[in-house]
């Protein structure tokens, strides 16, 4: 046996595995635990301590962990066919996963694009726009809208979508053209006093004004997520998204529902749009897809976008090796039988209260200032003081959020995620098969330790 094979994975991991948005010196000084095996909404490290997955993977395991099922449909499809591209062929999961697809997204999109990975899918939505206006006769149109702080990826194009500064300045310069709007945090809205609906026609007006501020001709396209991730679950105000819609139709602007989180059950239907009443010219999906089990994007078109490219020579000029892989549209088509027969939107549905309801008895907690969100999808502000909602300093969120509160929670047995990218929140989006059991024990963890945090400050 070799020295390495001797040493822990977590020894071994500092040594050559560079891991996604972490600090190398964590892994280096620290360590780093090691999850080997998960079973329903419960994982497990190589100690055998289990911890309640309280986010999914990252907003991915939908059905939950350990689901034999999914395995065999990959090993099925794996021996009879285990890689043919989607380059002028075609195979027979990719084309039976497209018309389950496009049977459950809203209107008229009915054309899917299969990609790897979220990242990859708003890439993908871009650059549709792009030469969709080109082959229409407008080449001038090409700029894109998102908002302040919202993540859409990082690849480079979804880079400069995405709305987290901190994540996109090491990378300058990036694709020109993409501007931001304020997003819908009402929270953090002061100047529109408790007038909800009034501060969602004004959120929804500041998409107006940045298109008319750059000139309609020389925008494509509005990326919003049903609700938004980074900066903590933020929902729509009621009429948000129809004014967009009115919007960008009065424009000549596509709206782009970017669910790579919101998606299949997430919020309780097969995708966001349908839940809050809109209807997208494309949606980007993942994640939930497949469980996580295989990586599978999506980018959803509608047949209008997809008319321009049916005529003579016209081809999107865009593709990936692995975009509907065999493997990963099989895994996809038995994760949505698992969806349907234990009827899991309607789950999220009918326990979103009882979900929403659990973590709003942390209001009790001093640093608990608000708790958000719709469906399996919730986060809770933490702030120093409730009266005034004066948040974390930056000195704060090192030494308590990430210092204390993420690792007290996971020694506790809670697996989810702080956050800081915008004011300091704790996210919890638990696997679409749990209920009140496992709500009461995300509360009970939360409580323990935020109960400390007012002592820290």
């Amino acid at each position: 046996m070799t020295t390495s094979q001797t040493e822990s994975l977590s020894t071994r991991a500092a040594t050559h595995l560079w891991p996604h948005f972490s600090r190398l010196s964590a892994f280096e000084n620290d360590g780093v635990p090691v999850i080997t095996r998960g079973d329903g909404a419960y994982v497990y490290d190589e100690a055998g301590r289990r911890y309640l997955d309280g986010l999914s993977g990252l907003f991915v395991v939908q059905v939950g962990h350990g689901r034999e099922e999914l395995a065999e449909a990959a090993a099925k499809q794996a021996a009879q066919l285990a890689y043919f591209p989607l380059w002028s062929h075609v195979h027979p999961a990719a084309v039976e996963l497209a018309e389950r697809i496009a049977d459950q997204a809203p209107g008229d999109l009915t054309r899917v694009f299969f990609t790897t990975s979220g990242s990859e899918a708003v890439e993908t939505a871009w650059k549709l726009a792009k030469q969709y206006y080109r082959l229409t006769g407008r080449p001038g149109k090409y700029k894109v809208i998102s908002r302040v702080s919202a993540y859409h990826g990082t690849t480079h194009g979804a880079l400069s979508i995405n709305g987290v500064t901190a994540y996109r300045t090491p990378f300058e310069p990036l694709v020109p053209g993409a501007f931001k709007v304020p997003n819908t945090n009402f929270y953090r809205a002061p100047e529109h006093g408790d007038d909800y609906d009034a501060f969602g026609v004004w959120a929804a007006d500041q998409i107006e004004a940045t298109i008319l501020a750059e000139g309609a001709e020389t925008v494509a396209a509005v990326f919003l997520e049903p609700v938004q991730n980074s900066g903590g679950c933020l929902i729509p105000p009621p009429g948000y998204f129809q004014r967009v819609r009115e919007i960008c139709d009065r424009h000549d602007v596509l709206l782009v529902s970017d669910e790579v989180i919101c998606a299949w059950g997430r919020l309780g239907h097969a995708f966001g749009a349908q839940r809050y009443g809109y209807q997208p010219d494309i949606i980007t999906s993942a994640k939930g897809l497949t469980s996580g089990y295989v990586p599978l994007g999506a980018t959803i078109v509608s047949e209008r976008l997809a008319e321009p490219f049916r005529h003579d020579d016209s081809m999107f000029l865009h593709g990936y090796t692995y975009g509907g892989h065999p493997v990963g549209c099989a895994v996809g088509l038995a994760n949505l039988d698992i969806v349907e027969r234990e009827n899991l939107f309607g789950k999220v549905r009918d326990n979103e209260g009882l979900f929403r309801a659990t973590l709003e008895r942390l209001y009790g907690v001093p640093v608990v200032g608000d708790v958000r969100g719709d469906g399996y999808f919730m986060a809770i502000e933490l702030v120093k003081d409730k009266a005034t909602k004066e948040s974390f300093s930056e000195e704060d969120a090192k030494r308590i959020l990430r210092g204390y509160v993420s690792p007290a929670l996971f020694d506790a047995g809670l697996y989810c995620r702080t956050d800081d990218r915008a004011d300091p929140i704790i996210q919890v989006a638990p696997p679409l098969i749990c209920g009140q059991a496992e709500f009461d024990e995300i509360e009970s963890i939360l409580r323990g330790v935020l109960t400390k945090v007012s002592t820290l400050l």
